[in-house]
């Protein structure tokens, strides 16, 4: 009797489901039909949103203008932070980009010029020898090239500056949170919805009040570089000391260390590895950043891209982005050679005058050196105008030609996708009740995960609702949700096609790196100046920006599926057709949908930036904020966003999680 209920309890269940979800629908198509007599359950009324938005800009003003702390007001607490922040910045950059005036007046002469060029290649060069050897230093002093060939190297040396200053500080907090949420558990708590919202809030949302409380220029950007970039390394640092062998704890608390003894002499050591890859998600997450941070104050490559957007120089925004992505993969490969040197024990076999104070003897006579060189040879100072290369009018023509022999068959493709694909989806979310779009949330989120998951996607999806952004949200999942459609259905079969290949994953994972370290705002150029501003364009670039998840997840699910169940499926007789589609792509698939799920929310971050080609959505909301300096509509909107990308990611997550036990991947 016993079984025969709980085999009955499924099937009733599920039953339930789909009889709600029915009721839903019909709901939903009365309340549309009958829009006169109810309008309140169709448009959420004016008169029932609350002014959010209002009421954080009023405590902002209130902060700045008005909250005293007794021996300082809040204004100046800030103004303060930005000051210290401001001395080691200033001396990256005068080392790196400007030079050292000793004199605070402006247009004072420049008493020891910046590091010379041949300087900093030759120094990134020996150290990286110095961690892995020859093949390292080959890619890295090649990345370093190209900035000084293709006149790069200024304002690559201003973003640089920033970097050097941002990481360090920006892992250090990270690394600090981290140790004290993994120690305290009600820390940890109250941090994870907070890394949550910093995660998920648009980067352009942060800009506001940090522009608010630290004023414009290179103090702020690096602080909201700081702020975009130190969540993964608290819940790197969170994860790596959890992962630390128990025996090897109990082993030092028996040889009576103390807290701060065991840290530093066992766990932090042991999760080094783990903790590296923390710093380097750092590194990548500021370099991403730098074009974003240009609109307040930041400079370097990061304007030279936003410049080139501006202008539509295609050129020249490929080759600045170009320069941010060798940044990014120069000083990424150096921090994981530093990683990998670290767990080597032979350390002797590296040549005995690179070792230690050697290094930086070495570093400081180069230095040296170089000055005094470049004082009487100019050219080792600052490469030459003459040598440089640039390929800026290659690319200008290519998409002038482009647009001259192809206009009427791009147009054509763009009006087929509007009017058949897109435009229908945006009417169908923009018409849908409010009501119908809470009640099915909840009851997908009740199915998935019942009543807290349910509870959780009706408030977030009902915050859009009460605070004015429906209609707005709404054209952000109509974006999202066709970019995340076209990403999957090229993603995908690009995935599977390289799983079955070698030869061409290894392209593929080229491919696929590339796309994910060029910034984000290099992708607008060229679609902008092939099909112009509008939906079509940022959906192009928000497919380019977010593609790479669902195909690299594709890959991994399909190698992880249990070789056992692949060859037993060969003993049976079964095809390869057969074993791709009934064994491989079923037991893959919670982890192509968590690919999915990272492109969803990769393709949100980037609706943001589409806002400057057109798109009337969130994204809009928040860069008009951020033009006219209104925090309160600024951080609502990014809030709204991320209950977008919270409600996505919880409900794909735990569907994932559930199919993996139902497989048997998971207990």
């Amino acid at each position: 009797m016993h079984s025969i209920r709980s085999s009955a309890a499924p099937v009733t269940y599920r039953w339930g489901f789909w009889l709600l979800l029915t009721a839903i629908t019909c709901l939903g198509t009365l309340v549309f039909l009958y829009e006169e007599q109810v309008p309140y359950l169709v448009k959420y009324p004016r008169d029932w949103i609350i002014p959010l938005r209002f009421w954080i800009s009023d405590v902002m003003q209130w902060l700045i203008k008005e909250f005293d702390l007794g021996l300082f007001t809040f204004k100046e607490l800030t103004r303060s932070i930005a000051w210290v922040l401001e001395w080691p910045l200033s001396v990256a950059n005068s080392l790196l980009a400007t030079g050292f005036t000793f004199s605070t007046e402006p247009g004072a002469p420049v008493i020891l010029p910046p590091a010379p060029w041949i300087a900093i290649v030759s120094i990134v060069g020996l150290l990286a020898f110095h961690l892995s050897g020859l093949r390292l230093t080959l890619l890295v002093t090649g990345c370093f090239l190209y900035l000084v060939i293709f006149g790069q190297w200024q304002s690559a040396m201003i973003t640089l500056s920033s970097i050097v200053i941002a990481v360090p500080l920006g892992a250090s907090i990270g690394f600090v949170l981290g140790i004290a949420a993994y120690r305290h558990p009600l820390l940890e708590r109250v941090l994870t919805p907070v890394l949550d919202l910093m995660q998920t809030v648009p980067v352009f949302a942060y800009l506001v009040p940090v522009l608010f409380l630290f004023g414009f220029g290179p103090v702020a950007a690096m602080i909201a570089t700081m702020i975009y970039a130190t969540p993964p390394m608290v819940r790197v640092t969170i994860l790596s000391l959890r992962q630390i062998p128990e025996d090897l704890v109990e082993y030092g608390n028996m040889a009576g260390c103390t807290r701060r003894q065991l840290l530093g002499k066992i766990q932090i050591p042991v999760a080094r590895k783990s903790l590296m890859v923390g710093v380097n998600q750092v590194i990548m997450l500021s370099l991403n950043m730098v074009i974003i941070a240009s609109m307040i104050g930041a400079g370097g490559l990061g304007f030279d891209v936003l410049s080139s957007l501006r202008r539509l120089a295609i050129g020249d925004g490929l080759e600045a982005g170009l320069a941010i992505t060798l940044l990014a993969i120069a000083l990424d490969r150096l921090g994981q050679a530093y990683t990998d040197r670290s767990q080597q024990s032979g350390r002797s076999q590296k040549p005995g005058f690179l070792r230690g104070t050697h290094l930086g003897a070495l570093v400081i006579f180069i230095l040296l050196a170089s000055w005094l060189a470049g004082h009487f040879f100019p050219a080792l100072a600052v490469f030459p105008e003459s040598l440089q290369i640039t390929t800026s009018d290659f690319w200008d023509a290519m998409v002038k030609w482009i647009n001259i022999h192809f206009f009427d068959q791009l147009e054509a493709v763009k009006t087929f996708v509007l009017i058949n694909i897109m435009m229908p989806m945006k009417r169908f979310l923009l018409k849908a009740p409010w009501v119908a779009i809470v009640a099915l949330i909840a009851l997908i989120g009740f199915r998935l995960g019942h009543f807290r998951l349910a509870l959780l996607g009706a408030v977030l999806t009902l915050f859009l609702a009460v605070t004015g952004l429906w209609a707005k949200a709404m054209i952000t999942v109509y974006l999202c949700g066709v970019s995340v459609l076209f990403a999957g259905c090229i993603g995908i079969p690009a995935g599977i096609l390289a799983a079955a290949h070698p030869s061409i994953n290894r392209v593929t994972q080229v491919a696929i790196d590339t796309l994910q370290t060029l910034p984000s705002f290099v992708y607008l150029i060229p679609v902008v100046m092939l099909f112009r501003v509008g939906d079509f364009a940022a959906m192009l670039a928000v497919i380019a920006y977010s593609l790479a998840p669902a195909v690299r997840y594709t890959i991994l699910g399909i190698q992880q599926v249990p070789s056992h169940l692949i060859e037993a499926a060969r003993a049976i007789g079964c095809t390869r057709s057969q074993i791709r589609w009934r064994i491989e792509l079923p037991i893959a698939l919670p982890q192509i949908m968590l690919g999915i799920n990272q492109t969803i929310m990769m393709a949100l971050s980037m609706l943001v930036i589409t806002a400057l080609v057109g798109t009337r959505d969130l994204g809009q909301e928040v860069y008009i904020a951020l033009t006219k300096a209104d925090t309160g509509r600024g951080i609502v909107a990014g809030i709204g966003v991320a209950c977008i990308a919270i409600v996505a990611d919880r409900l794909i997550s735990q569907w994932a999680r559930k199919k993996r036990v139902e497989f048997g991947l998971q207990p």
